[in-house]
């Protein structure tokens, strides 16, 4: 017995990584079924080292006896089809922002709030959290429940494989054309990429934040705490796979450093790295292809009564995207709000 699972988008870093992730975690599937634009229709994708997936249409596919679709598309074409699988009963997770700050759409991170889940059947639709965001507060929720999260500022050091494929693409050109002394001009960032940093992710608003700065703001609120007050600033970094933040927190309540290594050592989905000696800590190199959100570098922060700051790294296509929608619907399985099984 299992579960019929669509992948929306499989053929893209995240679907690959989405196929992976259920395949890796054993996830009980009676069957897989691999959709994608039409163009990428017929195309063959693996699933596990044996069996072998075409590619089907996602504008033409019947959503009905499918239970659990997991999508990673884009959002205008999650817009569409998301509703279109919800309406046939298929629970979506949707990986995209599309449905992040809809009111009825739980936005579930589950070592930090899988209460939320119930809020589902409203519309069907369960959104995963952008990737930086998830990270950060998967350290954050057991300080914040230990202590009381008060402020949080964030300096993010994001992958290029946050921008897809086409970006850690250019990343590669980028460096290629660097050694061969050429010049390569920009297509998908808005500078040069190779041995840069580039303080710009999505688009601007109005008041000088980016869209994706303005998400770890929101979204924070909404996973963890509306109380809690976040500035952001995301950064694109020459790194193929994996995140990094430096995290600056005030809390209500006092704090030593010794107190949160030891609340973060017992935190589910965290693990701590942190000895204050050279390579003592963990880097974006050394998360890629693991579960994990690693935290090191914990220190007071003598500017403020309570403050206390940390680095942490994630694999933004596993935890920041493919493994959070898998272990979503795990929990939905656990909590036994997936009750439907398909022989």
């Amino acid at each position: 017995m299992g579960y019929r699972v669509a992948v929306v988008g499989a053929t893209g870093a995240v679907g690959r990584e989405m196929l992976k992730t259920l395949y890796e975690r054993n996830f009980p599937v009676s069957e897989v079924v691999a959709l994608a634009s039409g163009r990428s229709a017929g195309a063959e994708i693996s699933f596990g080292p044996k069996q072998v997936l075409t590619v089907k249409s996602l504008d033409t596919f019947d959503f009905k006896g499918i239970d659990i679709g997991l999508f990673s598309p884009g959002a205008s074409v999650s817009a569409i089809h998301a509703p279109r699988a919800a309406a046939a009963g298929c629970i979506v997770i949707d990986n995209t922002s599309q449905f992040r700050m809809d009111p009825d759409v739980p936005l579930v991170v589950p070592e930090v709030n899988p209460h939320h889940l119930r809020q589902f059947t409203k519309r069907g639709i369960i959104a995963n959290p952008n990737c930086s965001t998830i990270q950060m507060v998967v350290a954050l929720k057991p300080l914040h429940d230990a202590f009381g999260v008060k402020r949080v500022v964030v300096s993010t050091y994001q992958s290029t494989s946050g921008g897809g494929k086409e970006a850690m693409d250019e990343l590669f050109m980028h460096t290629k054309s660097s050694f061969v002394h050429e010049k390569s001009a920009p297509q998908i960032f808005t500078k040069e990429i190779a041995f840069n940093c580039i303080p710009h992710i999505d688009k601007f608003m109005d008041d000088g934040s980016t869209k994706e700065e303005w998400k770890m703001v929101v979204e924070t609120q909404k996973i963890l705490d509306p109380k809690i007050a976040v500035f952001a600033t995301c950064v694109r970094v020459p790194v193929f796979i994996g995140h990094g933040e430096s995290v600056t927190v005030e809390f209500e309540n006092p704090v030593t450093a010794g107190q949160a290594r030891a609340v973060l050592r017992d935190a589910p989905g965290v693990e701590v790295v942190d000895v204050r000696e050279d390579g003592g800590y963990m880097t974006q190199l050394e998360c890629a292809g693991e579960d994990p959100v690693y935290v090191s570098r914990i220190r007071k922060d003598p500017t403020v009564a309570h403050g206390l700051s940390f680095w942490c790294v994630s694999d933004n296509l596993r935890k920041g995207a493919a493994l959070n929608a898998v272990q979503i619907a795990e929990t939905l399985i656990a909590q036994g709000m997936l009750a439907k099984q398909a022989a």
